[in-house]
Order: C-alpha cells, then structure tokens, then sequence
C-alpha cells in the first residue's frame, strides 16, 4: 500500500474552503488541463453513497473511474473510494483543519496500490506517484485562487 499526502494552508475558514469542494463544478476546475479527464457524471453532494464517474485515457484506452464517497463531516472532512478504475485500490480523504488564525490546513490524504503488485510498482509507481503530486499541487493551487480574498491594490503615498 503507498500513502501520499499533501498539505497547504489556505488563507481562508474551513467552511469556505469546504464549500468551495461542495460547489457546482468544483470537480471540473480541479482536473488539472494536462490530464485527459472527462466528467461522465458529477457527484450531487459529498454525502455518503454519492457518485463521481470520470472517463480517463490509459494509453490508447478510455478507462471509467467510479468513485463513491464514504464519510462526510460538513466543513471537516470528506471521503472517497474507488470502486472500479486504474488502482487496485484507491481511498482519498479530504481533511480541513482550522489554523487556528482563521484560515484552513487543506490536507488530502490518499491510500493507493497500483495494479499488478510489486511488477506494477516497479515499472510504474516513481511516474505514478509524481504524477499524483503534481495533480495534488494544481488542485491546492485552484483551490487557494478559488477561496482566499482577493487583495486590494493598496494607495500608494507619494
């Protein structure tokens, strides 16, 4: 089993940054554009049982990706599990912790095995996992742009 985790602060209260990941095409704008995505169907909430099915290339083939979320604690946490797609087994939980300054540490924490054991870890897991860090890394970034407050230009004094 591989873990990966990814943590930023974002200069905003958990409830805004969890409201954001509940928005209507919040799952959209965090598919990073280099990746070859298609959102089949969006879930309708975070709830648990609510389903998100993507449609992914693996080389030449298009792969579904079905994920069902699994917990739920409104502005806290979410979770989502993979129920059929590229991993042997793919669990992500979505963390949002009070700073304690008012903004929120954004800790997404995901469990994966690849397929094919040890001979697919081997051929794959370095490209597999960079390639989770930096979709991690993109979907933070959209989520800061997306919930801190837009600095005002300050006057400047002559």
């Amino acid at each position: 089993m591989q873990h990966f985790i990814k943590e930023s602060r974002i200069a905003s209260p958990p409830s805004t940054v969890f409201e954001f990941h509940e928005s209507p095409g919040a799952l959209e704008r965090l598919i990073p554009p280099w990746e070859q995505v298609e959102v089949v169907e969006a879930p309708r909430s975070l709830r648990p049982g609510a389903r998100a099915v993507l449609r992914t290339k693996l080389g030449p083939f298009r792969l579904d990706w079905i994920a069902e979320h699994t917990e739920y604690a409104r502005d806290r946490l979410f979770a989502d599990r993979q129920v059929k797609g590229p991993f042997s087994f793919w669990h992500h939980r979505h963390c949002f912790g009070d700073d304690g300054e008012g903004g929120t540490i954004l800790r997404d924490e995901v469990e994966y095995r690849l397929p094919f054991g040890a001979i697919g870890e081997l051929v794959a897991g370095r490209f597999i996992r960079s390639r989770i860090q930096r979709t991690f890394d993109y979907r933070h970034e959209v989520t800061r742009q997306a919930c801190e407050p837009v600095a005002s230009p300050k006057a400047v004094r002559l």
